[in-house]
């Protein structure tokens, strides 16, 4: 079931997000600059504080009380190669391993395509890392092409982020 994360969600989100974040990057990363980006951006208390920011979004979905997916939008400022007047960034979207490959991720990536455009967007944007195929895959399955790209820095890290775009109505 995909629903609004609630301020109860913020536990099982922090350790949804903080492993599904290693399962993805953790293979190609050192463990010192992990850890560190772990520890500043996937704690109980950031998750709550992005949970109550209303400049947010967060959509989980639960299966029988388990967290199992989640994607996350916020109003930000753009990059200069993001089309549109007022875009909403996809800050992060995750589903964990085992549920890959059983269509839970066109369902989410529906729903936060479905906010942004309530929320008056006019466009959606995300960031994506290079080395990552299968994502860009599915953001280019999901309607969204390449528009730049832009640095990302894990820990002592600096990498090539992706820039795509999909507009909305």
């Amino acid at each position: 079931m995909l629903r609004n994360a609630g301020a109860d969600d913020a536990g099982a989100l922090a350790e949804l997000a903080e492993r599904t974040f290693r399962d993805t990057f953790a293979p190609s990363n050192s463990a010192e600059d992990m850890a560190g980006y772990c520890r500043a951006h996937f704690g109980r208390e950031r998750q709550r504080a992005e949970i109550a920011d209303p400049g947010w979004a967060t959509v989980v979905a639960d299966e029988d009380g388990a967290l199992v997916a989640f994607g996350q939008l916020r109003f930000s400022d753009a990059p200069a190669c993001i089309p549109g007047g007022r875009p909403r960034e996809i800050l992060r979207f995750y589903v964990d391993k085992s549920r890959h490959g059983q269509g839970l991720a066109p369902k989410l990536m529906g729903a936060l395509l479905e906010r942004a455009a309530d929320a008056g967007a006019d466009g959606v944007w995300l960031g994506v890392w290079e080395h990552n195929p299968r994502a860009i895959a599915f953001y280019k399955k999901a309607g969204f092409r390449e528009v730049g790209e832009h640095a990302f820095a894990l820990g002592s890290d600096l990498q090539r982020d992706v820039l795509m775009y999909r507009a909305l109505r």
